[in-house]
């Protein structure tokens, strides 16, 4: 596997930004940061320092070969202890030993020491293979997150053991509409029996949302939530819930409740009680570390960080300190992609002749349109807020997601044009930032991303905003070839203040990661899009959907 290291070598170091260099650095990339079963270094896990163990799902036939790939790679093959019929059914801490999960095609990783495909990164990363004419591995991805889907009960965070208990941001519908419109197909009559076949599975992946435990209270809308409880099981040891003690320590005015009085060392009796109130330390090394200056995390924190990593949004500061209540709130952008899932389902069983299943999915999605203008929308702003629905309020803090609803068609024209008027908040140098309070997180300012960047600039696109759309994209795609040009390097994130990749975070975690699919995959559409002449184009909506700010 050649390094990306080596591969900027070989291009030649730029000694000034250049649109071609970075293009060819993205073209040599994707082979870089491919990964499949057969591979020994794939199937490594730099977070578990134990022997490699690979998963298949329970009564699936192990393929001819993995045979091979065992002996090979000193890999552990081992069976699920049961048929997953939905998100959650089978719970990973039960698990002897954590490990890979079985992917059928191989797939392109975000970057870095990452071996797992991720959930919303493959989205981004399918969009960069489509430009890139590399339509036979962005399929193998959609294909992936089908069978998930099929086998694991939904789209995972990533596809490992330890990410049975959640899913992350909605785009499988988006990913095979990209596939379907990008022409990965020989013919109509194979398009339509892949859509056959790929259908209930994303009506499956969608049911994950529609589940008690992902309603936000009374409001029809959508949650973030994670069906584990504790610690997260990825998670190799105490230091980071020590450190969101320390800093709530410190910051004893911001603290929402998150600690709790508890001892070091509690009795048989103590430790039943933390069970419920915070988490199980005699089940937990992690939980019983977590301890620091008398203080514990509470069992609603620890919720509130399991449903933050399903969100994508690790970790951020918006939704509570370190995202420690985010799965209290109606989060716009969830419900925005929800919103677009329910329309591109619709438009799928059109195609496929299911009339009566297409009406069903318009009326789902007028319903959650009418919550969001209910719960979401702050008309006295002119802006969408994310909705505390516990609390009974909407987040006073701004986010970059009230554009999502834009990139879903979901806004009305008016909606829109008010959205749009508070692109100062977030626009600076080098793009979109997102949030205008910087927290010293990852996901917030003045740091940008390019998965919330491509949304937000499609979501302007949409609405007639071209001009804002096209001088979004040249400022973010400057920013990557400056940064490259500057350290030969690709990264997952930006400061976008400064328009480059000097990123200090100060809490959470402090990388940033050397890749970086999404980043590819998005410069290469925004690049299509200031070549393209007419509105529409990189940032067309799904074909079928509703127009944007139709009623």
């Amino acid at each position: 596997m050649v390094s990306l290291a080596a591969v900027h070598v070989a291009l030649g170091a730029a000694t000034s930004p250049d649109p071609a260099t970075t293009s060819a650095y993205i073209e040599h990339a994707w082979s870089t940061l491919t990964r499949s079963m057969t591979d020994c270094a794939s199937l490594t896990d730099p977070k578990v320092a134990t022997r490699p163990v690979l998963y298949l799902p329970a009564q699936f036939p192990v393929p001819a070969e993995l045979a091979a790939v065992r002996g090979r790679c000193h890999v552990d093959v081992r069976t699920l202890p049961r048929v997953i019929g939905q998100l959650g059914d089978v719970d990973a801490s039960h698990l002897p030993v954590q490990g890979l999960l079985y992917l059928p095609h191989p797939y392109v990783v975000p970057g870095g020491f990452f071996n797992e495909m991720y959930g919303w990164d493959s989205y981004f990363i399918v969009l960069g293979l489509l430009a890139d004419r590399h339509t036979a591995l962005a399929r193998d991805m959609v294909e992936n997150a089908l069978f998930e889907a099929e086998h694991y009960g939904g789209v995972l965070n990533a596809n490992r053991t330890y990410y049975l208990s959640r899913s992350q941001p909605p785009l499988l519908s988006a990913m095979m509409a990209a596939l379907l419109h990008e022409g990965g197909f020989a013919a109509p009559a194979e398009e339509l029996a892949w859509l056959a076949r790929a259908y209930p599975l994303a009506v499956r992946n969608h049911e994950i949302w529609m589940r008690q435990e992902h309603h936000a209270g009374a409001t029809g809308l959508a949650r973030y939530r994670d069906l584990g409880s504790g610690p997260v099981l990825e998670a190799r040891d105490s230091r980071y819930y020590r450190s969101v003690i320390a800093w709530l320590e410190r910051h004893a005015d911001e603290d929402p409740g998150y600690l709790i009085k508890a001892p070091q060392h509690p009795s048989d009796a103590e430790a039943g009680r933390l069970a419920a109130a915070s988490c199980d330390v005699q089940a937990s090394r992690v939980c019983a570390g977590a301890w620091l200056g008398g203080y514990r995390l509470t069992a609603d924190y620890y919720q509130g960080d399991r449903a933050m990593r399903e969100s994508g949004f690790d970790i951020n500061f918006h939704f509570g300190p370190f995202g420690g209540s985010t799965h209290h709130y109606a989060a716009v952008g969830l419900n925005a992609l929800l919103y677009r899932y329910e329309l591109d389902l619709a438009d799928f069983a059109r195609r496929l002749g299911r009339s009566a299943d297409a009406e069903r999915w318009v009326h789902m999605a007028a319903a959650r349109r009418a919550a969001i203008d209910q719960y979401l929308w702050r008309p006295e702003q002119g802006r969408y807020a994310d909705y505390d629905f516990a609390a009974g309020k909407p987040a006073a803090s701004v986010y970059l997601t009230m554009f999502y609803p834009l990139w879903a068609g979901a806004a009305s024209a008016s909606q829109a044009a008010a959205v749009r008027e508070h692109l100062p908040r977030f626009e600076g140098a080098g793009g979109l930032a997102m949030d205008d309070r910087p927290s010293g997180a990852q996901w917030d300012a003045p740091f940008g991303w390019a998965p919330t960047n491509w949304l937000a600039l499609c979501g302007l696109e949409a609405y007639g905003f071209d001009a804002d759309a096209r001088r979004l994209a040249e400022k973010f795609t400057a920013t990557i070839d400056r940064s490259l040009a500057a350290d030969g390097t690709i990264r997952e994130k930006y400061n976008m203040v400064l328009g480059n990749a000097d990123v200090h975070v100060t809490a959470g975690y402090t990388q940033n990661v050397v890749g970086f699919g999404w980043t590819n995959g998005v410069y290469l559409k925004m690049r299509q899009l200031l070549a393209s002449e007419s509105h529409g184009g990189p940032c067309s909506v799904t074909p079928g959907a509703a127009k944007p700010g139709a009623r």
